[in-house]
């Protein structure tokens, strides 16, 4: 499969596209709209084709599927485009800026018959499948999740992820993370409550906490913000025992990660060799969209997820809880 690459974005650079280029296939393109930009890093990684407009490379024909690192509130605007030239799409996350526009444009890539694919990589990694496997055959019920995704956002005020107009706020960018994780061991909530607080005046939370309620009576905590050290982490409460996990989400590339757990009074660790999650995402993307399959964080997942982003955000705003239909 040869990708086109919609933006230089930071995430492009660091891990994506040597994702790509460690697979078995190919970056063919680059774009950006600073043209000296998409030069420069076409060159660095001896991507053979730049252009200074989005609209140049979706009209490329050699390309078959994009990857779109773009600003969240530019995401449906570029699937769609994608998909009107019968590209694959592999779309950094939040998906789209609320669950309304993920169904429309989940919809429109299914119309158009191209694979749509939110790009949450640390649902590949082998130790988030492991934990899954333990909370599923081991732990009992269920009864609490705790997740977490913070870090210190030092950039300038006009950092994209600090642009309302861009749907920006720590809980699209990183707290998008803690809910998918509390949703993949419990479920979907029936209600929420929220609190949000924006600390540097710019139009969006800089910190976010949330509580998830269930219809078994379980619960989830979930936090993220932009104004304290980083921190990834979730933790899985069980009848019988829990299940821990550090650098959660965005895990080095070159170090062993751990899983632990204590399960009916039994302690256990696992260990987990290196991995490049990323490039277990794009293989599984360029699978599903050889195979004309549905990708494990399909649209359908993203509707989900942001169903219950939305409902946070609404509680936050009111100061109430919110009920999920």
């Amino acid at each position: 499969m040869e990708f086109g690459i919609l933006s230089t974005a930071g995430i492009a650079q660091k891990s994506v596209i040597p994702a790509i280029e460690a697979s078995d296939h190919r970056v063919g393109a680059i774009a950006s709209r600073t043209p000296n930009r998409a030069r420069s890093v076409a060159d660095e990684f001896s991507i053979p084709r730049h252009y200074g407009t989005y609209e140049a490379l979706v009209d490329d024909d050699s390309i078959d599927a994009v990857y779109i690192p773009l600003p969240n509130g530019l995401h449906a605007e570029w699937i769609r485009r994608a998909a009107d030239a019968g590209l694959h799409v592999l779309c950094e996350k939040p998906l789209t800026v609320d669950a309304d526009e993920a169904r429309a444009v989940d919809a429109y890539c299914e119309e158009r018959g191209v694979t749509l694919m939110e790009a949450f990589m640390y649902r590949f990694h082998p130790r988030t499948e492991r934990a899954l496997e333990l909370a599923d055959t081991s732990l009992g019920e269920v009864r609490s999740v705790s997740s977490s995704f913070k870090f210190s956002l030092y950039g300038a005020p006009e950092d994209i992820r600090l642009d309302p107009a861009l749907a920006g706020g720590s809980l699209m960018d990183v707290g998008c993370y803690a809910v998918s994780a509390a949703r993949q061991f419990l479920g979907e909530p029936k209600r929420v409550y929220a609190h949000m607080d924006d600390s540097r005046q710019t139009g969006v939370d800089t910190e976010f906490a949330a509580i998830l309620e269930y219809e078994t009576g379980a619960s989830a905590r979930i936090a993220s913000g932009f104004d304290t050290p980083k921190v990834q982490r979730y933790r899985v409460e069980g009848s019988n025992g829990w299940i821990e996990v550090t650098d959660a989400f965005d895990a080095p590339l070159d170090e062993q990660l751990e899983l632990t757990y204590e399960i009916d009074g039994q302690y256990g660790r696992e260990t987990f060799e290196p991995v490049d999650q990323y490039r277990l995402e794009v293989d599984h993307f360029a699978d599903c969209a050889a195979a004309g399959r549905r990708p494990r964080t399909d649209g359908v997942e993203a509707i989900a997820n942001m169903r219950v982003i939305d409902a946070l955000y609404e509680s936050a705003g009111r100061g109430g809880p919110v009920d999920l239909p």
